[in-house]
């Protein structure tokens, strides 16, 4: 008897876990994985924050916690705080009690929860044809959870000039001007991924004007604060802005990369409406949403946050190991781009250092990955993204040489 699951086909690995894997295979001494999603030292070890261990103990030894159930929408005082970070304490929208939060899986959780709600009650009800708009390129998950949450009109806005390498802001602004009224817009608050390129804060102000007069609907997903430039104001500036202007808006925030906490996912949806009563009755469908997908969020990485965050001494502390990170990702940025022009490596590499966060578009093309990682065992995604987290002070020079190869053989 044939089995039921017989015609299911099989499904393609996701790309960046792949390339992890063959990393993991590949028994060459010379191998460097570019492709992680990230932080790793100069070890190319994971850190654990000093300040999450310290917090880690704390809990351990707090015998009033318990493993109750969290409220639906998660932890009190890791949702205020963690909205507070991303709007700042002095926002007119909590000045206004007009912000809500809930908590959520990672970055992820919060993008399907506010993706959910929007397909059901934004500007109305059962809104699949509403116009998502999605910048190309972009993390490929935004696509997908859009797509899965029942969105049918997905559509690619210009952001990466490929001549210029940097942002099309041209393309972007007409996109925006072209698109129907009350689509939904989604943003990379900062450290733009794959590209590392941002807007300046005249051009965000010019896409806001844009967005607010064509009456578009902002979510902005901000997974690095503080972990971009060092500065949690500085990459939360977009953000705010759109705030200050009026906007309601949904802010998916992820706290994997800026605590490190990858495996706890912990995430938060922040949730800025016109009025308190809006927000009431938003988060009260979102309840219901959450009911269903994973009912109660885990507690450990909020309490973690939560006890950082509202902690002035542990926050200022989470402040340096943050900055600790950023430094050492710029420091990366500035020694690649020194190694490719002492080699008069083909091309030009300003837009290395012009980059932000995580993450560089090098502007190297498939043929050119692929003999990077077929003869020189450097693993980084199709597209010529590479996480500069992957580099090293033992591993640039070999790098560098290896990039100059590729860019000089292969056109």
């Amino acid at each position: 008897m044939a089995s039921i699951f017989t015609s299911v086909p099989q499904a393609p690995p996701v790309a960046v876990f792949k390339l992890t894997a063959d990393f993991r295979a590949d028994p060459d001494t010379r191998k460097v994985n570019l492709g992680v999603g990230a932080y790793r030292t100069d070890d190319s070890q994971p850190w654990v924050l000093p300040v999450v261990k310290k917090v880690e103990q704390m809990i351990a030894k707090d015998s009033s916690l318990n493993h109750e159930y969290l409220p639906i929408l998660g932890l009190p005082e890791f949702r205020s705080s963690a909205s507070r970070i991303a709007l700042g304490d002095d926002s007119p929208a909590f000045k206004e009690n007009r912000v809500g939060g809930v908590q959520s899986l990672g970055g992820t959780g919060a993008l399907r929860i506010g993706a959910e709600f929007l397909r059901r009650w934004y500007n109305g009800n059962n809104n699949t044809a509403t116009p998502i708009y999605i910048s190309s390129p972009s993390w490929e998950n935004h696509n997908a959870v859009f797509s899965d949450a029942g969105f049918k009109d997905i559509r690619a806005y210009s952001y990466w000039d490929a001549a210029k390498r940097g942002l099309d802001l041209e393309g972007f602004l007409r996109d925006l001007e072209n698109a129907p009224e009350f689509s939904i817009f989604v943003l990379h608050a900062c450290a733009h991924n794959p590209t590392g390129t941002d807007p300046t804060p005249d051009e965000w102000k010019q896409i806001a004007d844009v967005m607010k007069r064509r009456s578009l609907f902002p979510f902005f997903d901000s997974a690095y604060q503080g972990f971009a430039s060092g500065s949690l104001d500085k990459d939360a500036w977009a953000v705010r802005f759109f705030v200050s202007q009026g906007f309601e808006l949904f802010c998916a925030q992820s706290f994997s990369k800026n605590f490190g906490l990858y495996n706890e996912r912990v995430g938060n949806l922040t949730v800025v409406g016109k009025d308190c009563d809006n927000v009431a009755r938003v988060l009260s469908q979102m309840e219901k949403i959450v009911r269903t997908t994973w009912s109660n969020p885990p507690s450990q990485g909020a309490r973690i946050v939560a006890t950082t965050l509202n902690t002035p001494e542990l926050f200022d502390e989470w402040r340096d190991n943050v900055k600790t990170m950023a430094e050492r990702v710029l420091l990366m940025r500035a020694e690649l781009k020194s190694r490719l022009e002492a080699l008069k490596t083909p091309g030009t590499w300003n837009h290395i250092v012009n980059q932000i966060g995580m993450f560089s578009y090098t502007g190297l093309n498939p043929k050119q990955v692929e003999y990077l990682i077929k003869e020189k065992h450097i693993y980084l995604m199709a597209s010529g993204r590479i996480n500069m987290c992957g580099l090293t002070t033992k591993n640039l020079d070999y790098v560098a040489q290896s990039i100059y190869e590729a860019a000089t053989k292969i056109q």
